[in-house]
């Protein structure tokens, strides 16, 4: 498919500008002393200057030398156009423009270098962030839990050969009411008179029936073997 071509009226404008500009510039580098091709290369380099400045502002916009160089490019451009417009008697060019349309290749060659090879101003590195208030941990969870982090596993885990060998707490004593203590005190001397030796631990749990602990507690008081 064919497009159409439309007139877009920037780009003509633009192109109108440029011719003008360019022509501007031919008028007076001829003027100050150029001719021939000099003298037509002189407008390209203004443009070239001016589009690798801002090219350069497009990437940087802050920097300063793309800024510096983009308005000596304008201003060249402008003072061309304004030179030429009748305020200038090209036939009588005064001698500090004949110096400045000689010096102008290397001042556009300088200010090209150096938009080319010079690095752009570096972005400063935004504010860090205020640091955060590392996590409290819970020491009262298990280390072997798989959901904790492997930061929070700080808790120290007992060895199982020094959990065997610790000493075992002994049990606390059983409080035995007096009228059982008495109670067994008496079955106690009865086996001692009818059969001359003490009543053992296991026929007192037998005959008294209650749990362990307390018969070891009342063999204990009345010193049972």
């Amino acid at each position: 498919m064919h497009r159409s071509i439309r007139p877009d009226a920037v780009l003509v404008q633009a192109v109108i500008a440029g011719a003008l500009s360019f022509s501007h510039l031919h008028d007076l580098a001829e003027a100050a002393g150029q001719t021939g091709w000099q003298a037509w290369a002189y407008p390209v380099s203004v443009d070239l200057l001016l589009v690798a400045a801002w090219r350069r502002l497009r990437t940087a916009r802050k920097d300063r030398a793309a800024w510096t160089w983009f308005v000596i490019a304008l201003f060249a451009s402008l003072g061309a156009n304004i030179a030429t417009a009748g305020l200038l008697d090209l036939d009588a060019v005064p001698a500090w423009l004949r110096i400045v349309v000689a010096g102008w290749p290397a001042l556009a060659f300088l200010g090209g270098t150096l938009l080319v090879h010079t690095p752009a101003d570096a972005t400063p590195d935004p504010a860090p962030a205020a640091a955060e208030k590392p996590p409290s941990v819970d020491l009262h969870r298990t280390a072997t839990d798989p959901q904790l982090d492997p930061v929070e596993q700080l808790e120290p885990s007992v060895e199982p050969a020094a959990a065997a060998s610790a000493p075992m707490p002994d049990p606390a004593p059983v409080t035995v009411p007096p009228a059982l203590l008495d109670h067994a005190r008496q079955l106690a001397e009865r086996h001692r008179t009818s059969t001359g030796s003490t009543l053992p631990v296991a026929d007192l749990r037998a005959q008294l029936g209650l749990p362990a602990p307390v018969v070891d507690s009342i063999a204990a008081q009345l010193q049972l073997a």
